[in-house]
């Protein structure tokens, strides 16, 4: 008996429905991307791991997936080294592509690459899968999709602004409530520089493993008890975002860094407030991010009727090409995780009928004669943009008729030799059970009205 096959761990199918889901997700966020004049690029599923390591701090290096190389990749490696048992010495011998981990740094590597075919400001999104050898729990997947916009090549924080509008909009049309979280990683630093210790991973681990357990990671760390007790009230601080903003200026007046992280975020807070944004957004000093290349600026989003991790996400990175040799362009960008998303919007049975619906009209099929002259309607629906299809057997009806409803087709066109002596179609609604003699045109009308 052949063993039955299987997918990786963290890895999944969609079926029609669920492709048809997904495209709904995909195509609200692309059109809201166009709106706001963002253009549309692709790059390799794979990249070399001299573009990928480094980029996501320790932690993200172990979580890339490497791919092997081909032909005598053993040719080079001396018999000590393979004994050594070294997975990470042996596999940067083996292996010089790995399978992208995001999208931020592959458009950094396109960005140097095609600089000179580039117009800055450049408004760029990207809809892709990426993969992360993480491990799959819910929510949290080995393969999963990105909807990125960046805008590189200009310092202006209405880039940012207009991000938020992005994410505002986005979950409005989806109808999920959320709230959009706002921090900025030079606050961070000037924290940092206030109590002398580097915090923003811990801070970061804070919405997982709750305070206590930050502060025990702390103390382990060697961080001193005066340090952890001076953290306290600012990852406790609460208030409106005003006042927040107004403790930090006294908390942070000793650093100059700090201090610039809080005008940052009360332009760009004080800003949305005059913008009608639907959504509620917060200050809030918790959000760390834990990506080594954010500077400025950092977002996360979070939705408020379901119990889900981040299902959006970004900041501010102003040193990321210049990794690559391409030193001062700064860029600002945001990441939907189309994946999460999707999960809420079925928790929350948000999709609207119509962007799970595939065929709207099934012609039956009775023989040779009925099918050719129902190819001819049929022709005519599909012209008048009707997603229409006829079932390729003559088959039982109730054959038939159980396909149109095991895929939820609401009209069923039913063709037998009295209709065609007519020159009509019998029209029959699904649901209704309502059944009416029509003409090609009367058809389309029935359905496109």
């Amino acid at each position: 008996m052949a063993a039955k096959p299987g997918i990786p761990k963290g890895t999944r199918d969609f079926s029609p429905v669920e492709m048809a889901k997904r495209n709904y997700i995909f195509n609200t966020i692309r059109d809201v991307y166009h709106l706001y004049g963002f253009q549309q690029i692709e790059t390799p599923s794979m990249e070399m791991l001299s573009t990928l390591m480094g980029k996501y701090g320790e932690e993200g290096d172990k979580l890339l997936f490497k791919i092997q190389n081909s032909g005598d990749y053993f040719s080079g490696i001396t018999d000590e080294e393979l004994l050594s048992r070294n997975a990470a010495k042996l596999a940067s011998k083996f292996c010089e592509k790995g399978l992208r981990y995001d999208l931020t740094v592959p458009f950094a590597r396109y960005v140097v690459m095609h600089r000179d075919e580039i117009t800055f400001p450049f408004k760029r999104y990207q809809i892709q899968p990426v993969w992360r050898a993480d491990r799959p729990q819910k929510g949290r997947y080995r393969e999963f999709y990105q909807c990125d916009a960046d805008v590189v090549g200009s310092d202006s924080l209405l880039n940012e602004v207009e991000l938020m509008q992005i994410v505002d909009t986005v979950f409005t049309r989806f109808g999920i409530r959320v709230c959009i979280k706002i921090n900025n990683r030079k606050i961070l630093t000037g924290i940092a520089e206030i109590i002398g210790e580097d915090i923003t991973v811990a801070i970061d681990k804070l919405d997982k493993i709750g305070l206590d357990n930050v502060n025990k990671e702390l103390a382990e760390k060697g961080i001193s008890e005066e340090a952890i007790a001076k953290l306290q009230p600012i990852i406790l601080l609460s208030g409106t975002n005003a006042e927040k903003l107004a403790t930090l200026k006294t908390v942070l007046s000793d650093s100059e860094t700090g201090l610039k992280g809080v005008e940052e975020s009360e332009f760009i807070l004080n800003t949305l407030q005059t913008m009608g944004l639907k959504n509620e957004i917060e200050l809030d000093l918790t959000l760390a991010r834990g990506l080594n290349y954010y500077t400025g600026a950092i977002f996360e989003v979070k939705a408020l009727d379901v119990q889900i991790g981040s299902i959006t996400g970004g900041g501010r990175y102003d040193n990321l090409t210049g990794v690559f040799g391409m030193a001062g362009v700064s860029g600002v960008g945001i990441s939907f995780g189309a994946d999460r998303i999707f999960d809420v919007l079925n928790q929350l049975e948000l999709y609207p009928k119509e962007a799970v619906n595939g065929t709207q009209l099934l012609f039956i099929n009775f023989g040779e004669k009925e099918a050719a002259f129902s190819m001819g309607i049929l022709s005519k629906a599909r012209a008048a943009g009707i997603r229409a299809e006829i079932f390729p057997d003559a088959a039982k009806m109730k054959k038939q008729m159980s396909y149109a409803n095991v895929k939820n087709i609401p009209f069923v066109a039913i063709v037998g030799e009295n209709e065609m002596n007519e020159g009509k179609a019998m029209l029959k609604n699904m649901e209704s059970g309502e059944q009416q003699l029509v003409t090609a045109e009367e058809l389309i009308g029935a359905l496109t009205k």
